[in-house]
């Protein structure tokens, strides 16, 4: 049981709380679903990209799903070996794209034919054989939020079908590209199977053909997007979501990689706000708390569903309340009409499921500093980022005030 008030006393508000114990636990559920085929977990970076945290799961193993090259240096330094990271991302910027390939990491994920060929440029320059990867589009529905869908020809990223397999060629025909793995992610937060198993047997197919004409695939990359459950969503099973992918790989003999993030992280995580104060506009009911939009973006964002604990000795009957920050937006708020008891200032609100797309998609809109964010391990409380103070948002602009 996680003392919230204890840790809001010490630390202070607002405050990102992440529970290492859970994310571990999480991931091992999801390492041993793939029993029997060989496979790599590689943590999606981008749900949570606190060093401590990467280090965590490199510590069971975990390699890194990177999509910047900020991400890959932040993998190397909290001990992921490069041989277990992968760049992926549709617009690698061509310094990006040589940082990479001299880091030697275990491919580049390429978005497109473009692409291809600054990668395999580049190469030349360097004098390297880069390992690639292509990320297919197999143009399937994920039946999920339309910010979060990636597996559609509407959606910016991979290739579809025929443009994979000429690039797939061209590749394999190259001095410089070493075409190892295929990739496809269709999406975040999927509830449903058949989406991913229908995209994995186009993708299963197309490696079949690829064989067809000598070109030998290593890995099976299936991104990750597994959901979680927010409020009352009927999630998957990783022995169901293996089960779909391991049922279309029959003959193939393919190194599974698996891509999650929000699975490990969101649930294992809880952001922390203090109430300042009540206040009424009419009959409509707000709870002014001290986190804001810049802190946690998702509902003003994606109009999620987190759901929020009141700690308070109020025993009121609950009542409808939107809860809203200090930023000056409209749409800052981290839920709208919310049943609350009434609460007085200082009581606190623990936001649960705030571990994925929390801290790192914050801001420092309004000048706010960021909050501080510490990790559970065990009977162990560490805090692992400081908080923000004013100095530190200043620090980049403050030589230059003068000149």
């Amino acid at each position: 049981m996680i003392n919230f008030k204890e840790l809001a006393a010490t630390y202070k508000t607002p405050l990102y709380v992440y529970d290492l114990d859970y994310m571990s636990a999480q991931y091992e559920e999801l390492k041993s679903a793939f029993k029997g085929r060989k496979s790599i977990m590689a943590f999606a970076i981008k749900s949570n990209s606190n060093l401590s945290v990467i280090k965590h799961f490199a510590t069971l193993g975990s390699g890194a799903d990177c999509v910047s090259i900020g991400e890959v240096y932040r993998a190397v330094l909290a001990g992921v070996p490069n041989y277990k990271i992968i760049f992926s991302g549709v617009g690698k910027s061509d310094d990006e794209i040589t940082q990479a390939i001299k880091l030697d990491i275990l491919y580049i994920n390429v978005e497109s034919e473009a692409e291809l060929g600054r990668v395999e440029l580049i190469a030349k320059e360097l004098g390297a054989k880069c390992r690639i990867s292509i990320r297919v589009n197999p143009n399937i529905d994920p039946q999920t939020h339309p910010y979060i869908s990636t597996g559609l020809h509407d959606n910016k990223f991979g290739v579809e079908i025929d443009t994979a397999k000429r690039m797939y060629i061209k590749a394999n025909n190259s001095e410089y590209l070493d075409p190892v793995g295929i990739h496809f992610h269709i999406g975040s937060q999927l509830t449903e199977l058949k989406p991913i198993y229908e995209s994995a047997e186009i993708v299963a197919d197309l490696v079949r053909s690829l064989q067809n004409i000598k070109i030998e695939l290593k890995f099976f990359d299936i991104g990750g997007g597994l959901g979680v459950k927010y409020k009352d969503e009927t999630t998957i099973t990783p022995y169901d979501y293996a089960q779909a992918i391991l049922s279309t790989l029959k003959g193939l003999d393919l190194t599974v990689i698996c891509e999650p993030g929000r699975f490990l992280t969101a649930n294992g995580g809880y952001f922390l706000t203090k109430v300042l104060y009540e206040k009424r506009n009419g009959d409509k009911r707000f709870v002014v708390v001290d986190g804001g939009m810049n802190d946690l973006l998702r509902p003003s964002l994606y109009k999620a569903y987190h759901k929020i604990e009141a700690i308070t000795e109020s025993l009121t009957k609950l009542s409808e309340a939107d809860v809203v920050g200090p930023v000056c937006e409209s749409g800052d708020f981290f839920a709208k009409g919310y049943l609350l008891p009434t609460l007085e200032h200082n009581d606190l609100l623990v936001i649960h499921s705030a571990g994925a797309y929390g801290f790192g998609m914050g801001s420092n809109y309004n000048t706010r500093g960021r909050s501080a964010e510490v990790a559970i391990k065990g009977k162990e409380v560490k805090l692992i980022r400081k908080r923000e103070e004013f100095e530190d948002l200043i620090a980049l602009e403050k030589e230059y005030l003068d000149n």
